[in-house]
Protein backbone atom coordinates (compact mmCIF):
# COMPACT_ATOMS: atom_id res chain seq x y z
CA UNK A 1 0.00 0.00 0.00
CA UNK A 2 2.83 2.39 0.85
CA UNK A 3 4.41 1.64 -2.54
CA UNK A 4 1.11 2.31 -4.29
CA UNK A 5 0.75 5.66 -2.43
CA UNK A 6 4.31 6.59 -3.37
CA UNK A 7 3.60 5.87 -7.07
CA UNK A 8 0.43 7.97 -7.02
CA UNK A 9 2.35 10.76 -5.29
CA UNK A 10 5.19 10.48 -7.76
CA UNK A 11 2.86 11.02 -10.75
CA UNK A 12 0.38 13.70 -9.62
CA UNK A 13 -0.25 14.99 -13.16
CA UNK A 14 -1.09 11.66 -14.79
CA UNK A 15 -4.65 11.20 -16.03
CA UNK A 16 -4.95 7.44 -15.70
CA UNK A 17 -2.69 4.77 -14.24
CA UNK A 18 -2.94 0.96 -14.07
CA UNK A 19 -1.21 -0.96 -11.28
CA UNK A 20 -0.27 -4.56 -11.94
CA UNK A 21 1.58 -7.12 -9.91
CA UNK A 22 5.28 -6.42 -9.96
CA UNK A 23 5.72 -10.06 -11.12
CA UNK A 24 4.19 -9.26 -14.55
CA UNK A 25 6.73 -9.23 -17.38
CA UNK A 26 6.38 -6.42 -19.93
CA UNK A 27 6.27 -7.86 -23.47
CA UNK A 28 5.87 -6.41 -26.98
CA UNK A 29 2.82 -6.64 -29.21
CA UNK A 30 4.46 -9.49 -31.13
CA UNK A 31 5.95 -11.64 -28.36
CA UNK A 32 4.88 -15.22 -29.11
CA UNK A 33 3.93 -18.03 -26.77
CA UNK A 34 7.07 -19.92 -27.76
CA UNK A 35 9.21 -16.96 -26.57
CA UNK A 36 8.24 -17.62 -22.92
CA UNK A 37 10.21 -20.11 -20.82
CA UNK A 38 7.90 -20.77 -17.83
CA UNK A 39 4.85 -23.04 -17.82
CA UNK A 40 2.74 -20.29 -16.27
CA UNK A 41 3.74 -16.65 -16.63
CA UNK A 42 2.05 -13.30 -16.02
CA UNK A 43 2.79 -10.78 -18.75
CA UNK A 44 1.86 -7.17 -19.42
CA UNK A 45 0.65 -6.31 -22.95
CA UNK A 46 1.21 -2.76 -24.22
CA UNK A 47 -1.54 -0.47 -25.49
CA UNK A 48 -2.39 0.38 -29.10
CA UNK A 49 -1.04 -2.76 -30.77
CA UNK A 50 -1.87 -2.81 -34.53
CA UNK A 51 -4.60 -5.49 -34.69
CA UNK A 52 -4.15 -6.11 -38.41
CA UNK A 53 -0.52 -7.20 -37.90
CA UNK A 54 -1.25 -9.95 -35.37
CA UNK A 55 -0.60 -13.58 -36.20
CA UNK A 56 -2.96 -15.74 -34.15
CA UNK A 57 -3.66 -19.44 -34.75
CA UNK A 58 -6.65 -21.12 -33.10
CA UNK A 59 -9.38 -20.16 -30.66
CA UNK A 60 -9.17 -20.58 -26.88
CA UNK A 61 -6.14 -22.82 -27.24
CA UNK A 62 -3.58 -21.08 -29.44
CA UNK A 63 -0.55 -22.50 -31.27
CA UNK A 64 2.62 -21.27 -29.53
CA UNK A 65 3.78 -19.30 -32.58
CA UNK A 66 0.77 -16.98 -32.00
CA UNK A 67 1.20 -13.48 -30.58
CA UNK A 68 0.31 -13.56 -26.86
CA UNK A 69 -1.29 -10.09 -26.88
CA UNK A 70 -3.14 -10.88 -30.11
CA UNK A 71 -4.51 -14.09 -28.56
CA UNK A 72 -5.52 -12.21 -25.39
CA UNK A 73 -7.45 -9.58 -27.37
CA UNK A 74 -8.98 -12.27 -29.61
CA UNK A 75 -10.11 -14.14 -26.47
CA UNK A 76 -11.52 -10.99 -24.84
CA UNK A 77 -9.14 -11.22 -21.88
CA UNK A 78 -7.92 -7.66 -22.56
CA UNK A 79 -8.78 -4.90 -25.02
CA UNK A 80 -6.39 -2.96 -27.24
CA UNK A 81 -5.75 -0.69 -24.24
CA UNK A 82 -3.37 -3.44 -23.04
CA UNK A 83 -3.28 -5.14 -19.70
CA UNK A 84 -2.09 -8.07 -17.63
CA UNK A 85 -2.46 -11.60 -19.00
CA UNK A 86 -1.71 -15.01 -17.52
CA UNK A 87 -0.20 -17.41 -20.07
CA UNK A 88 -0.43 -21.17 -19.50
CA UNK A 89 1.75 -23.46 -21.65
CA UNK A 90 -0.14 -26.46 -23.07
CA UNK A 91 0.72 -29.50 -25.25
CA UNK A 92 0.64 -29.27 -29.04
CA UNK A 93 -2.69 -29.70 -30.83
CA UNK A 94 -4.09 -30.62 -34.22
CA UNK A 95 -6.50 -28.51 -36.27
CA UNK A 96 -6.34 -25.07 -34.68
CA UNK A 97 -9.51 -23.35 -35.99
CA UNK A 98 -9.86 -19.91 -37.59
CA UNK A 99 -12.28 -17.65 -35.70
CA UNK A 100 -12.98 -13.94 -36.09
CA UNK A 101 -13.32 -12.31 -32.66
CA UNK A 102 -12.77 -8.86 -31.15
CA UNK A 103 -11.31 -7.40 -34.36
CA UNK A 104 -8.79 -10.21 -34.93
CA UNK A 105 -9.08 -12.99 -37.51
CA UNK A 106 -7.27 -16.02 -36.18
CA UNK A 107 -5.91 -18.48 -38.74
CA UNK A 108 -6.10 -22.22 -39.37
CA UNK A 109 -3.09 -24.39 -38.52
CA UNK A 110 -3.03 -28.16 -39.09
CA UNK A 111 -0.76 -28.91 -36.14
CA UNK A 112 1.90 -27.34 -33.92
CA UNK A 113 4.29 -28.72 -31.29
CA UNK A 114 3.03 -26.63 -28.34
CA UNK A 115 0.11 -24.38 -27.37
CA UNK A 116 -0.94 -21.87 -24.76
CA UNK A 117 -4.09 -20.43 -23.20
CA UNK A 118 -4.67 -16.88 -21.93
CA UNK A 119 -6.71 -15.78 -18.91
CA UNK A 120 -7.11 -12.65 -16.80
CA UNK A 121 -4.53 -12.38 -14.03
CA UNK A 122 -5.93 -12.62 -10.55
CA UNK A 123 -3.31 -10.36 -9.01
CA UNK A 124 -4.08 -7.06 -10.70
CA UNK A 125 -3.62 -4.71 -7.75
CA UNK A 126 -5.84 -1.73 -8.47
CA UNK A 127 -6.73 0.87 -10.99
CA UNK A 128 -6.09 4.50 -10.08
CA UNK A 129 -6.13 7.86 -11.78
CA UNK A 130 -3.15 8.26 -14.06
CA UNK A 131 -1.86 7.74 -17.61
CA UNK A 132 -1.71 4.15 -18.86
CA UNK A 133 1.78 2.68 -18.78
CA UNK A 134 2.61 1.16 -22.14
CA UNK A 135 5.66 -0.19 -23.93
CA UNK A 136 4.09 0.92 -27.22
CA UNK A 137 5.15 4.23 -28.77
CA UNK A 138 2.69 7.05 -28.13
CA UNK A 139 0.90 8.02 -31.31
CA UNK A 140 0.76 11.68 -32.21
CA UNK A 141 -0.79 13.27 -35.23
CA UNK A 142 2.44 14.21 -36.98
CA UNK A 143 4.37 11.06 -36.20
CA UNK A 144 1.78 8.45 -37.19
CA UNK A 145 2.29 8.74 -40.94
CA UNK A 146 5.93 7.72 -41.05
CA UNK A 147 5.56 4.45 -39.09
CA UNK A 148 2.57 3.54 -41.27
CA UNK A 149 4.76 3.82 -44.37
CA UNK A 150 7.41 1.70 -42.67
CA UNK A 151 4.85 -0.94 -41.79
CA UNK A 152 3.71 -1.16 -45.41
CA UNK A 153 7.33 -1.54 -46.53
CA UNK A 154 8.77 -1.16 -50.02
CA UNK A 155 5.79 -1.97 -52.27
CA UNK A 156 8.06 -1.94 -55.34
CA UNK A 157 9.98 -4.93 -53.98
CA UNK A 158 7.31 -7.52 -53.22
CA UNK A 159 9.12 -10.80 -52.63
CA UNK A 160 9.11 -13.72 -50.19
CA UNK A 161 12.76 -14.32 -49.30
CA UNK A 162 14.49 -17.06 -47.33
CA UNK A 163 18.05 -16.25 -46.25
CA UNK A 164 19.84 -19.61 -46.09
CA UNK A 165 22.83 -18.79 -43.90
CA UNK A 166 25.96 -20.87 -43.44
CA UNK A 167 26.17 -22.23 -39.88
CA UNK A 168 28.87 -24.84 -40.48
CA UNK A 169 32.32 -25.25 -38.97
CA UNK A 170 33.65 -23.93 -42.31
CA UNK A 171 32.57 -20.44 -41.40
CA UNK A 172 33.27 -20.50 -37.66
CA UNK A 173 31.75 -18.38 -34.89
CA UNK A 174 33.48 -15.08 -35.76
CA UNK A 175 32.60 -15.05 -39.48
CA UNK A 176 29.12 -16.36 -38.59
CA UNK A 177 28.55 -13.14 -36.61
CA UNK A 178 29.82 -11.04 -39.54
CA UNK A 179 27.44 -12.95 -41.81
CA UNK A 180 24.51 -12.12 -39.47
CA UNK A 181 25.53 -8.45 -39.63
CA UNK A 182 25.49 -8.49 -43.42
CA UNK A 183 22.13 -10.32 -43.63
CA UNK A 184 20.67 -7.77 -41.18
CA UNK A 185 21.82 -4.87 -43.35
CA UNK A 186 20.32 -6.50 -46.46
CA UNK A 187 17.02 -7.07 -44.62
CA UNK A 188 16.81 -3.40 -43.56
CA UNK A 189 17.63 -2.04 -47.01
CA UNK A 190 15.03 -4.32 -48.65
CA UNK A 191 12.27 -2.34 -46.91
CA UNK A 192 10.48 -5.16 -45.08
CA UNK A 193 6.79 -4.48 -44.44
CA UNK A 194 3.30 -5.89 -44.71
CA UNK A 195 2.99 -4.90 -48.38
CA UNK A 196 6.68 -5.18 -49.22
CA UNK A 197 9.25 -7.97 -48.89
CA UNK A 198 8.81 -10.64 -46.20
CA UNK A 199 11.87 -12.56 -45.02
CA UNK A 200 12.73 -15.65 -42.99
CA UNK A 201 15.97 -17.39 -42.09
CA UNK A 202 17.15 -21.01 -42.38
CA UNK A 203 20.52 -22.14 -40.99
CA UNK A 204 22.48 -24.74 -42.94
CA UNK A 205 24.74 -27.04 -40.93
CA UNK A 206 24.72 -30.80 -40.33
CA UNK A 207 20.90 -30.63 -40.37
CA UNK A 208 18.95 -27.57 -41.64
CA UNK A 209 16.98 -25.53 -39.11
CA UNK A 210 14.24 -23.04 -40.02
CA UNK A 211 14.97 -20.21 -37.59
CA UNK A 212 11.88 -18.15 -38.42
CA UNK A 213 9.25 -18.04 -41.16
CA UNK A 214 8.02 -15.28 -43.47
CA UNK A 215 4.94 -14.71 -41.31
CA UNK A 216 6.77 -14.34 -37.99
CA UNK A 217 7.99 -10.75 -38.44
CA UNK A 218 6.83 -7.98 -40.76
CA UNK A 219 8.95 -5.11 -39.43
CA UNK A 220 12.67 -4.59 -40.08
CA UNK A 221 13.57 -4.03 -36.42
CA UNK A 222 11.91 -7.32 -35.41
CA UNK A 223 13.80 -9.17 -38.14
CA UNK A 224 17.06 -7.52 -37.03
CA UNK A 225 16.49 -8.62 -33.45
CA UNK A 226 15.65 -12.18 -34.55
CA UNK A 227 18.81 -12.37 -36.70
CA UNK A 228 20.92 -11.02 -33.85
CA UNK A 229 19.62 -13.78 -31.55
CA UNK A 230 20.55 -16.65 -33.92
CA UNK A 231 22.95 -19.18 -32.40
CA UNK A 232 25.83 -20.82 -34.27
CA UNK A 233 25.13 -24.54 -34.92
CA UNK A 234 28.36 -25.95 -36.41
CA UNK A 235 28.70 -29.25 -38.32
CA UNK A 236 29.25 -29.88 -42.04
CA UNK A 237 28.01 -27.32 -44.58
CA UNK A 238 25.29 -29.54 -46.04
CA UNK A 239 24.04 -26.73 -48.24
CA UNK A 240 22.33 -29.03 -50.73
CA UNK A 241 20.32 -30.72 -47.99
CA UNK A 242 19.34 -27.33 -46.54
CA UNK A 243 18.43 -25.87 -49.94
CA UNK A 244 16.19 -28.82 -50.78
CA UNK A 245 14.52 -28.67 -47.33
CA UNK A 246 13.91 -24.92 -47.71
CA UNK A 247 12.45 -25.23 -51.22
CA UNK A 248 10.06 -27.98 -50.12
CA UNK A 249 9.01 -26.81 -46.64
CA UNK A 250 9.52 -23.06 -46.24
CA UNK A 251 7.22 -21.43 -48.79
CA UNK A 252 3.81 -22.86 -47.87
CA UNK A 253 0.78 -20.57 -47.46
CA UNK A 254 0.57 -21.87 -43.87
CA UNK A 255 4.05 -20.49 -43.21
CA UNK A 256 3.31 -17.06 -44.69
CA UNK A 257 4.10 -17.39 -48.42
CA UNK A 258 1.87 -15.16 -50.55
CA UNK A 259 0.22 -16.12 -53.84
CA UNK A 260 1.61 -14.55 -57.00
CA UNK A 261 4.74 -13.12 -55.31
CA UNK A 262 8.26 -14.30 -56.30
CA UNK A 263 9.84 -16.88 -53.99
CA UNK A 264 13.59 -16.42 -53.45
CA UNK A 265 16.25 -18.34 -51.52
CA UNK A 266 19.49 -16.44 -50.98
CA UNK A 267 22.16 -19.02 -50.16
CA UNK A 268 25.18 -17.70 -48.24
CA UNK A 269 28.11 -20.02 -48.68
CA UNK A 270 31.50 -19.71 -47.01
CA UNK A 271 33.87 -21.77 -49.17
CA UNK A 272 31.98 -24.69 -50.74
CA UNK A 273 29.21 -27.20 -49.91
CA UNK A 274 30.07 -30.59 -48.40
CA UNK A 275 27.19 -32.32 -50.22
CA UNK A 276 25.54 -32.39 -53.68
CA UNK A 277 23.81 -29.12 -54.49
CA UNK A 278 22.71 -29.83 -58.09
CA UNK A 279 19.67 -31.96 -57.22
CA UNK A 280 18.55 -29.36 -54.66
CA UNK A 281 18.72 -26.68 -57.37
CA UNK A 282 16.48 -28.78 -59.63
CA UNK A 283 13.95 -29.28 -56.80
CA UNK A 284 13.93 -25.52 -56.13
CA UNK A 285 13.25 -24.77 -59.80
CA UNK A 286 10.38 -27.30 -59.82
CA UNK A 287 8.86 -25.47 -56.85
CA UNK A 288 9.20 -22.09 -58.59
CA UNK A 289 11.93 -20.81 -56.29
CA UNK A 290 14.59 -18.39 -57.51
CA UNK A 291 17.92 -19.49 -56.03
CA UNK A 292 20.73 -16.95 -55.52
CA UNK A 293 24.18 -18.07 -54.38
CA UNK A 294 26.22 -15.50 -52.45
CA UNK A 295 29.66 -17.08 -52.22
CA UNK A 296 32.26 -15.67 -49.88
CA UNK A 297 35.93 -16.64 -49.79
CA UNK A 298 35.62 -18.95 -52.81
CA UNK A 299 37.99 -21.92 -52.95
CA UNK A 300 41.64 -21.14 -53.70
CA UNK A 301 43.53 -23.04 -56.38
CA UNK A 302 44.98 -25.35 -53.73
CA UNK A 303 41.50 -26.03 -52.26
CA UNK A 304 39.77 -26.85 -55.56
CA UNK A 305 40.77 -30.51 -55.23
CA UNK A 306 38.58 -30.75 -52.11
CA UNK A 307 35.47 -29.47 -53.89
CA UNK A 308 33.14 -32.28 -55.08
CA UNK A 309 31.86 -30.27 -58.04
CA UNK A 310 33.71 -27.15 -59.17
CA UNK A 311 30.65 -25.96 -61.14
CA UNK A 312 28.29 -26.21 -58.15
CA UNK A 313 27.21 -22.55 -58.30
CA UNK A 314 26.01 -22.74 -61.92
CA UNK A 315 24.12 -25.96 -61.17
CA UNK A 316 22.36 -24.61 -58.08
CA UNK A 317 21.18 -21.17 -59.23
CA UNK A 318 17.82 -20.43 -60.84
CA UNK A 319 19.42 -19.78 -64.24
CA UNK A 320 23.04 -19.97 -65.29
CA UNK A 321 23.13 -16.44 -66.69
CA UNK A 322 25.33 -14.60 -64.17
CA UNK A 323 22.41 -12.76 -62.56
CA UNK A 324 21.76 -15.30 -59.79
CA UNK A 325 25.30 -15.58 -58.43
CA UNK A 326 27.07 -12.99 -56.32
CA UNK A 327 30.65 -13.01 -55.10
CA UNK A 328 32.20 -11.34 -52.05
CA UNK A 329 35.93 -11.79 -51.34
CA UNK A 330 35.56 -11.74 -47.53
CA UNK A 331 33.09 -11.17 -44.70
CA UNK A 332 35.01 -8.04 -43.68
CA UNK A 333 33.97 -4.65 -45.09
CA UNK A 334 30.81 -5.96 -46.74
CA UNK A 335 28.71 -2.76 -46.49
CA UNK A 336 29.42 -1.80 -50.12
CA UNK A 337 27.94 -5.14 -51.27
CA UNK A 338 24.56 -4.63 -49.61
CA UNK A 339 22.92 -2.29 -52.12
CA UNK A 340 23.87 -4.22 -55.32
CA UNK A 341 22.48 -7.44 -53.79
CA UNK A 342 19.24 -5.70 -52.74
CA UNK A 343 18.84 -4.32 -56.27
CA UNK A 344 19.08 -7.85 -57.66
CA UNK A 345 16.54 -9.22 -55.18
CA UNK A 346 14.08 -6.44 -56.13
CA UNK A 347 14.44 -6.97 -59.92
CA UNK A 348 11.23 -8.95 -60.29
CA UNK A 349 11.32 -9.04 -64.07
CA UNK A 350 14.48 -11.16 -63.74
CA UNK A 351 12.88 -13.78 -61.47
CA UNK A 352 12.72 -16.38 -64.20
CA UNK A 353 11.99 -19.31 -61.91
CA UNK A 354 8.80 -17.97 -60.34
CA UNK A 355 6.74 -19.61 -63.07
CA UNK A 356 6.72 -23.41 -62.94
CA UNK A 357 4.81 -26.33 -64.35
CA UNK A 358 2.94 -26.43 -61.04
CA UNK A 359 1.59 -22.88 -61.15
CA UNK A 360 1.56 -21.99 -64.85
CA UNK A 361 -0.34 -24.64 -66.83
CA UNK A 362 -3.88 -25.25 -68.07
CA UNK A 363 -4.74 -28.97 -68.05
CA UNK A 364 -7.85 -30.16 -69.85
CA UNK A 365 -9.08 -33.71 -69.24
CA UNK A 366 -11.04 -35.34 -72.08
CA UNK A 367 -12.85 -38.28 -70.46
CA UNK A 368 -14.28 -41.28 -72.30
CA UNK A 369 -17.81 -41.84 -70.96
CA UNK A 370 -18.69 -44.67 -73.38
CA UNK A 371 -20.67 -47.78 -72.39
CA UNK A 372 -17.60 -50.04 -72.37
CA UNK A 373 -16.09 -48.11 -69.44
CA UNK A 374 -18.77 -48.90 -66.87
CA UNK A 375 -19.69 -47.03 -63.69
CA UNK A 376 -17.05 -48.51 -61.35
CA UNK A 377 -14.20 -48.05 -63.83
CA UNK A 378 -15.41 -44.51 -64.54
CA UNK A 379 -14.89 -43.75 -60.79
CA UNK A 380 -11.29 -45.01 -61.12
CA UNK A 381 -10.78 -42.61 -64.04
CA UNK A 382 -12.07 -39.70 -61.92
CA UNK A 383 -9.73 -40.72 -59.11
CA UNK A 384 -6.81 -40.66 -61.56
CA UNK A 385 -7.80 -37.17 -62.75
CA UNK A 386 -8.05 -35.93 -59.14
CA UNK A 387 -4.59 -37.27 -58.30
CA UNK A 388 -3.04 -35.48 -61.29
CA UNK A 389 -4.89 -32.23 -60.47
CA UNK A 390 -3.77 -32.36 -56.81
CA UNK A 391 -0.13 -31.87 -57.83
CA UNK A 392 -0.78 -28.39 -59.25
CA UNK A 393 -1.19 -24.97 -57.62
CA UNK A 394 -4.69 -24.10 -58.77
CA UNK A 395 -5.74 -20.47 -58.36
CA UNK A 396 -7.00 -17.47 -60.31
CA UNK A 397 -3.37 -16.55 -61.05
CA UNK A 398 -1.97 -20.10 -61.12
CA UNK A 399 -2.75 -23.36 -62.88
CA UNK A 400 -6.26 -24.13 -64.12
CA UNK A 401 -8.17 -27.36 -64.73
CA UNK A 402 -11.07 -28.17 -67.10
CA UNK A 403 -12.92 -31.41 -67.88
CA UNK A 404 -15.01 -32.60 -70.87
CA UNK A 405 -16.81 -35.96 -71.02
CA UNK A 406 -17.56 -37.52 -74.40
CA UNK A 407 -19.48 -40.33 -76.05
CA UNK A 408 -20.92 -39.49 -79.48
CA UNK A 409 -21.74 -36.16 -77.85
CA UNK A 410 -19.62 -33.90 -75.70
CA UNK A 411 -20.40 -32.33 -72.34
CA UNK A 412 -18.24 -29.64 -70.73
CA UNK A 413 -18.21 -30.67 -67.08
CA UNK A 414 -16.40 -27.45 -66.09
CA UNK A 415 -14.19 -24.95 -67.89
CA UNK A 416 -10.88 -23.34 -66.90
CA UNK A 417 -12.55 -20.28 -65.40
CA UNK A 418 -15.25 -22.05 -63.37
CA UNK A 419 -13.19 -22.96 -60.31
CA UNK A 420 -10.13 -21.16 -58.93
CA UNK A 421 -9.29 -23.31 -55.90
CA UNK A 422 -8.01 -26.87 -55.69
CA UNK A 423 -10.79 -27.85 -53.27
CA UNK A 424 -13.54 -26.74 -55.69
CA UNK A 425 -11.87 -28.43 -58.66
CA UNK A 426 -11.57 -31.74 -56.78
CA UNK A 427 -15.19 -31.45 -55.65
CA UNK A 428 -16.30 -30.80 -59.25
CA UNK A 429 -14.38 -33.88 -60.46
CA UNK A 430 -16.05 -36.07 -57.81
CA UNK A 431 -19.48 -34.85 -58.93
CA UNK A 432 -19.05 -35.77 -62.63
CA UNK A 433 -21.85 -38.16 -63.67
CA UNK A 434 -21.19 -41.06 -66.05
CA UNK A 435 -22.87 -40.53 -69.46
CA UNK A 436 -22.62 -43.96 -71.23
CA UNK A 437 -22.84 -44.17 -75.06
CA UNK A 438 -20.56 -44.52 -78.12
CA UNK A 439 -16.99 -43.30 -78.76
CA UNK A 440 -16.26 -40.34 -81.05
CA UNK A 441 -12.84 -39.20 -79.80
CA UNK A 442 -11.94 -37.05 -82.83
CA UNK A 443 -15.08 -34.89 -82.52
CA UNK A 444 -14.43 -34.57 -78.80
CA UNK A 445 -10.85 -33.28 -79.37
CA UNK A 446 -12.17 -30.70 -81.87
CA UNK A 447 -14.92 -29.62 -79.46
CA UNK A 448 -12.43 -29.23 -76.57
CA UNK A 449 -9.87 -27.34 -78.68
CA UNK A 450 -12.52 -24.88 -79.84
CA UNK A 451 -14.70 -24.40 -76.76
CA UNK A 452 -12.45 -25.08 -73.77
CA UNK A 453 -8.95 -24.05 -74.91
CA UNK A 454 -10.13 -21.41 -77.41
CA UNK A 455 -10.83 -18.72 -74.77
CA UNK A 456 -7.40 -19.40 -73.15
CA UNK A 457 -5.23 -19.18 -76.27
CA UNK A 458 -3.78 -15.75 -75.47
CA UNK A 459 -3.25 -16.48 -71.77
CA UNK A 460 0.15 -16.85 -70.08
CA UNK A 461 -0.22 -20.53 -69.12
CA UNK A 462 0.99 -23.46 -71.23
CA UNK A 463 -1.89 -25.69 -72.45
CA UNK A 464 -2.07 -29.48 -71.99
CA UNK A 465 -4.80 -31.94 -73.00
CA UNK A 466 -5.04 -35.44 -71.50
CA UNK A 467 -7.23 -37.75 -73.58
CA UNK A 468 -8.44 -40.81 -71.63
CA UNK A 469 -10.11 -43.59 -73.62
CA UNK A 470 -10.68 -47.35 -73.32
CA UNK A 471 -11.49 -48.22 -76.94
CA UNK A 472 -11.47 -47.63 -80.68
CA UNK A 473 -12.82 -44.28 -81.88
CA UNK A 474 -15.58 -44.34 -84.52
CA UNK A 475 -14.11 -41.27 -86.20
CA UNK A 476 -10.70 -39.94 -87.26
CA UNK A 477 -8.46 -38.79 -84.40
CA UNK A 478 -5.33 -37.79 -86.33
CA UNK A 479 -6.68 -34.57 -87.94
CA UNK A 480 -8.33 -33.13 -84.78
CA UNK A 481 -5.21 -33.97 -82.68
CA UNK A 482 -2.91 -32.26 -85.24
CA UNK A 483 -5.18 -29.17 -85.17
CA UNK A 484 -5.03 -29.12 -81.35
CA UNK A 485 -1.23 -29.27 -81.40
CA UNK A 486 -1.11 -26.53 -84.03
CA UNK A 487 -3.20 -24.41 -81.63
CA UNK A 488 -0.41 -24.76 -79.01
CA UNK A 489 -1.89 -27.63 -77.00
CA UNK A 490 0.41 -30.47 -75.91
CA UNK A 491 -1.57 -33.74 -76.10
CA UNK A 492 -1.01 -36.76 -73.84
CA UNK A 493 -2.99 -39.88 -74.74
CA UNK A 494 -3.86 -42.32 -71.96
CA UNK A 495 -5.25 -45.65 -73.17
CA UNK A 496 -6.88 -48.39 -71.12
CA UNK A 497 -7.97 -51.96 -71.96
CA UNK A 498 -8.99 -52.06 -75.67
CA UNK A 499 -7.67 -48.66 -76.77
CA UNK A 500 -5.62 -49.28 -79.96
CA UNK A 501 -1.97 -48.21 -79.72
CA UNK A 502 -2.10 -46.69 -83.25
CA UNK A 503 -4.92 -44.32 -82.20
CA UNK A 504 -3.07 -43.34 -79.03
CA UNK A 505 0.12 -42.51 -80.96
CA UNK A 506 -1.82 -40.62 -83.62
CA UNK A 507 -3.25 -38.34 -80.93
CA UNK A 508 -0.07 -37.80 -78.90
CA UNK A 509 2.35 -34.89 -79.30
CA UNK A 510 5.97 -35.47 -80.37
CA UNK A 511 7.97 -37.35 -79.24
CA UNK A 512 5.02 -39.76 -79.27
CA UNK A 513 6.64 -42.41 -77.08
CA UNK A 514 6.86 -40.06 -74.10
CA UNK A 515 3.32 -38.67 -74.63
CA UNK A 516 1.57 -42.05 -74.98
CA UNK A 517 0.51 -44.11 -71.96
CA UNK A 518 -1.28 -47.44 -71.79
CA UNK A 519 -2.52 -49.84 -69.10
CA UNK A 520 -4.43 -53.13 -69.46
CA UNK A 521 -6.52 -52.52 -66.31
CA UNK A 522 -8.23 -49.38 -65.00
CA UNK A 523 -6.49 -50.03 -61.66
CA UNK A 524 -3.18 -49.39 -63.48
CA UNK A 525 -4.03 -45.70 -63.88
CA UNK A 526 -2.84 -44.99 -60.34
CA UNK A 527 0.77 -45.93 -61.18
CA UNK A 528 0.79 -43.53 -64.14
CA UNK A 529 0.17 -40.37 -62.09
CA UNK A 530 3.83 -39.50 -61.28
CA UNK A 531 4.92 -40.12 -64.90
CA UNK A 532 2.15 -37.89 -66.28
CA UNK A 533 3.06 -35.06 -63.89
CA UNK A 534 6.76 -35.46 -64.70
CA UNK A 535 5.95 -35.39 -68.42
CA UNK A 536 3.95 -32.14 -68.08
CA UNK A 537 6.80 -30.56 -66.11
CA UNK A 538 9.43 -31.67 -68.61
CA UNK A 539 7.43 -30.20 -71.51
CA UNK A 540 6.92 -26.98 -69.56
CA UNK A 541 10.64 -26.61 -68.81
CA UNK A 542 11.60 -27.47 -72.40
CA UNK A 543 9.24 -24.78 -73.69
CA UNK A 544 10.97 -22.17 -71.47
CA UNK A 545 14.54 -22.94 -72.56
Amino acid sequence: VNLQMWIVGAFPLCHKFFFFSLASTAITCFTRGLDLTKETEDVLCPANCPLWQFYVFGDGIYASLSSICGAAIHRGVITNAGGAVRVQTLPGQENYPAVNANGIQSQVLTRWASSFSVTRTKNTMLEAVGRSVSTARPSTGKRSKKPLDKKAGNKDCKADIAFLIDGSYNIGQRRFNLQKNFVGKVAVMLGIGTEGPHVGVVQASEHPKIEFYLKNFTAAKEVLFAIKELGFRGGNSNTGKALKHTAQKFFSLENGARKGIPKIIVVFLDGWPSDDIEEAGIVAREFGVNVFIVSVAKPTTEELGMVQDIGFIDKAVCRNNGFFSYQMPTWFGTTKYVKPLVQKLCSHEQMLCSKTCYNSVNIGFLIDGSSSVGESNFRLVLEFISNVAKAFEISDIGSKIAAVQFTYDQRTEFSFTDYTTKEKVLSAIRNIRYMSGGTATGDAISFTTRNVFGPMKDGPNKNFLLVLTDGQSYDDVRGPAAAAQKAGITVFSVGIAWAPLDDLKDMASEPRESHTFFTREFTGLEQMVPDIIRGICKDFLDSKQ
